[in-house]
Parts: C-alpha cells; structure tokens; sequence
C-alpha cells in the first residue's frame, strides 16, 4: 500500500519491449531498496526484481502497458516514484494500492498565486467514484478534488498543486492532452460494493459477538 506522497522523480534510463510485455530500468537515489518490494512509478505498483547501482529494474505486463500511462514512456522520460509504506508508517496522502482504475487527461492548467489550479477529464465509469473534498491519485500523487462537473460521456474535476507539488512532482511539466494514471479512493469503491450488497439483499450479515471482535481489535493494537 502507498499514500500518494511522491518521495523521488526518477528517469527511466532504459526501457525494453519484450514481444508484449516491457522492461523498465529507472535511476532513483532511494536506499536501500531490496529485491521484491513494491514501488510506485508513476502510481502503477512495480515490483523490483533486480538493483542497480543508483537505481532499479522492473519488469511490466502487457495488461499494465495497455491500461496505464507506461505504454507511452520513453527512455530519458521522468516518473513518480513511491515506496510501499511500511507497517506503522504515517499515512501522509490517502490509502493507495497502485492498482490504476483507469486514464485521464489534462485538460487545463493555470496558475493562481503560487499553486495551479488543474482540470482533468475523466471517463465515464469513474464518475461515480469521483466527489467534491474526496481523494484521487494521480499519477501516484495523492490530491483532494476542488469539484465535480458530469460532461457528456465522461466526467472533468478540478484539484490544486500547491507549491510542494510543483516542485517535487511530473505534474507540471503535464500538457493539455496528456494521459495520467488515475486511481480511485479504494473506500468508494467498498461503500459502493455494500451499498449494492444491501440493494438485492445480499449482504453478509455482521459478526455474531461484536464484543469478541472488538477485544481481538485491542489486543493486536488496532485500537
């Protein structure tokens, strides 16, 4: 799990295509890394097979090279990286799985004062996913949406990049027209899971001794 604070741009240093499947290879001053961990670039969870001097390999599935930005990445370009957060780790952002829900695309981008208020398009499918104050990740950055406006087969909504952003993040050197990684909060997703589950009545009921389930809660620290 990651929480959209990006700690390092990278730049991919190489980049393979291997039949449908790719291999990526970014330079990234962040230590130690070891071998099978998790790390975010540019929102999409990777998995480090292999550690280089100054950086690390990856390998990306066709899936992930046709449903994520990483399809169109080229050598020399800059990605957003993340580590996995470690267990007791502070939740700076919000709770992200770098399981990329779908593509936007910026549509505009303008600055006010220091920070720059930013418009995205979204499809329609995530839509629902999507409200004024909530969270999304994009491109692995954690933001809070400004609003929410419904558009014929789709859906724009609004976020600011406050300064540290800017200065630490790929999302201003972004163009109008370019596709971002989005990733929906992961607690929508539940709320509307159940929500459905309700609807038709088929609803798991809840546990039979809420007071056993509370004290295992204590016992592991959870509460």
């Amino acid at each position: 799990m990651f929480t959209g604070l990006v700690e390092e741009v990278g730049t991919i240093t190489r980049l393979e295509r291997r039949g449908p499947d790719a291999r990526i290879a970014i330079a990234a001053k962040m230590a130690p890394l070891t071998l099978g961990e998790s790390i975010a670039v540019n929102g999409v969870c990777l998995t480090v097979d292999r550690i280089n001097p100054g950086g690390f390999e990856a390998d990306m599935s066709s899936e992930t090279l046709g449903k994520t930005t990483l399809g169109g990445l080229s050598p020399s370009g800059r990605v957003n990286l993340e580590r996995a957060m470690p267990l007791g780790g502070r939740m700076g952002g919000h709770m992200v799985l770098g399981h990329v829900d779908g593509t936007g695309s910026l549509v505009e981008a303008r600055l006010v004062g220091d920070a720059q208020h930013t418009t995205f398009s979204a499809p329609l499918e995530l839509a629902r996913y999507l409200a004024m104050k909530g969270s999304i990740a994009i491109e692995g950055v954690s933001l809070t949406v400004n609003d929410v406006a419904d558009e014929g087969g789709g859906v724009r909504f609004t976020v600011m990049l406050v300064p540290h952003t800017l200065a630490n993040t790929t999302l201003p050197s972004l163009k109008p027209g370019a596709n971002v990684n989005l990733e929906v909060d992961v607690l929508a997703r539940y709320v509307e899971r159940q929500l459905g589950l309700a609807a038709t009545g088929t609803a798991p009921s809840g546990p039979k001794d809420e007071s056993s389930l509370l004290e295992k809660l204590r016992g592991g620290g959870y509460m």
